[in-house]
This record gives structure tokens, sequence and C-alpha cells, in this order.
């Protein structure tokens, strides 16, 4: 992967040779680096990109895809996305690569930023580094090549794992999709299988920084102590739990380390950045069979659900 420009590098490249930069009609300052004659972007269709985003004051990175999933966005020509990246996008085509700058001022001002947002200041500026993949005729288009991408990211965070558990000497079992457990305590009973309840004890922290836990129900840090129940299988919690608590019974203690893409991926969240690999200690304190769901009213005739009307 060729080096990225440091934000530095960019303000100077800015600085020094501002007599080669064009300006859009809203004000942004941008190049284009033209690529081997790709096909030129079309409105309506959609474009395949890497970015690197960040605020040039501090080089601190709010969102980058090197190295990740590229980004998928439709290709908009209208005046709605005046001063954001679909304003340099659509003037590219395949192949291209482009830099340009916005101003958190000028952000702020047109409603696109929060002024409460604490990541950015007055004064500020955001530098956008873009290099344009591919383009698809249609949304349908996209869906196989998106999948094809998360894949191969998934791959690459289940090799990170791995490292991790050899490097430390954790022997944890292997699930279908990716995620691994560490079973300390099976438990006892019936496991935590698809279409049981269990009660869950939980800690949750990067693989990166075992001190920083995010979220807990160990101990009042997180301000909740009540154990989360767990609908097993009906998708209300990341696919690592979903595959790890099968694992489990009433009593069960154990670790699961769950590669980002079984968890939050792109996603950031506070406390969890894009692309984590997260583990979780667990215990579980019980497995039942879920409350049944509360009967049906009665259907009444003439209204939906009910029959058809009938005189009487």
């Amino acid at each position: 992967m060729k080096q990225l420009l440091t934000a530095a590098g960019l303000a100077l490249l800015f600085s020094a040779c501002s007599v080669n930069y064009e300006k859009t009609k809203s004000g942004i300052a941008y190049k284009i680096f033209k690529g081997k004659g790709g096909e030129k972007l079309k409105a309506g269709e959609y474009v395949k990109f890497n970015a690197d985003i960040r605020i040039i004051e501090r080089d601190t990175t709010l969102n980058t895809t090197m190295g990740r999933v590229p980004a998928y966005a439709m290709v908009d020509t209208s005046k709605r996305t005046e001063y954001s990246f679909m304003e340099i996008i659509s003037k590219c085509s395949v192949g291209d690569s482009t830099v340009f700058i916005l101003s958190v001022d000028s952000l702020i001002k047109r409603n696109m930023i929060n002024p409460a947002d604490k990541s950015f200041k007055k004064g500020d500026r955001i530098t956008c580094k873009i290099k344009i993949l591919k383009a698809f005729k249609s949304e349908q288009d996209v869906e196989p090549d998106y999948k094809q991408e998360s894949e191969l990211e998934k791959a690459r965070e289940i090799k990170e794992v791995e490292k991790y558990l050899a490097d430390k000497g954790i022997k944890a079992e292997k699930t279908k999709n990716g995620a691994f457990v560490e079973v300390q305590s099976a438990g006892e009973g019936i496991k935590a299988e698809t279409g049981k309840e269990a009660s869950v004890m939980y800690r949750g922290y990067l693989m990166t920084n075992n001190s920083s836990v995010f979220d807990t129900n160990m101990d009042s840090t997180k301000g909740h102590t009540d154990p989360y129940k767990v609908q097993v299988g009906t998708g209300s919690v990341i696919p690592g739990w979903e595959e790890a608590l099968p694992y489990f019974g009433k009593g069960g203690k154990g670790r699961i380390f769950v590669p980002a893409m079984l968890a939050y991926g792109m996603q950031a969240r506070p406390e969890i950045p894009a692309y984590s690999n997260l583990i979780f200690d667990i215990e579980v304190k019980d497995v039942n069979a879920p409350a049944p769901p509360p009967a049906a009213a009665p259907a009444v005739p003439g209204l939906p659900g009910g029959g058809q009307g009938q005189s009487h």
C-alpha cells in the first residue's frame, strides 16, 4: 500500500503549492490526481473508494478505510452535496485520487457539525484523501462486492485474534463464523442455545488495551449491575455473543474473543473505535425458556386483523 501523506505534509503542500489547487463553488480547496483514464463517474451510479480523514492541526484521524473495508456511496451531483466530499468525488473518474480541505467553522455554519461536538475546535481544518476504486451501475451490483470485502476484513481480524491467543498462550475454541470461546467452567443444566433466555454478567474491553473497559455489569463503574437478559438466536446481541453463549449453562464462566466484524465492525461507538476486536469476561447466571409472549387480543370482526364485518 502506498504510504499516506501525513497531515502536516498535506498542510505544507497546500500552503506551498496553493496555486495548483482549485476551489469548488462552495469554497472547498481540492486537487485531483488523474489515474489511468478510468470511466468518469456519473450521477446515480455507486462508487467504491478508500478515504483517510484527519484534523490537520492535531494530526488526529477521524476515519480511515485504508487496509479495511472500502466505503461505498451513490454519486450525487445535486445542490444538497455542497461543501461535502461528494462535491469532489463527482468530479472524479475511476482510478483518480483527490485531496481536499474542509473548514470546521464552515461545516458548523452549514449545520453539518454540531457545535457541541468536542472532537472539533474552532479554526480546525479537516483534510481528506480519497482514492476512487470502482464504479457500479446499481446498488444490486454493490452488494456482492461489499460482501467480498467484508469477508476479507473478517479473515484479517480472525488472524489478529488467533495471533493474540497464541501470544498469550490462551486455549480457545473457534465458533462457526470466527469468534473464539475460552470455557473456564461450562456450567450445568441446559445450555444457552437458540430459543433460550440467558442471564449474563459481563465485562467488555478492547483487545488492544485490556484495561480499557467500555461496559460492564460486574461492578457499578458503568452504572448498572443487573444481569443482562439475552434471548439467544434473536439477533438482540452481537454475532460473537450469539455464537459463544451456547457453550455455557447456568453458572458457566469464560471469555469470548470477538473479531470486529462479529461485533460492531466499522461503526465506532463510545469508547469503542471502529474495527475493534473485543474481549468479554462472562458469567451465565441462569438459563431458562423465555417467557411466552402476551396473548393476542381476540380479533374483532370488521377491524384490521379480524374477519370481514357482518351486519346483525
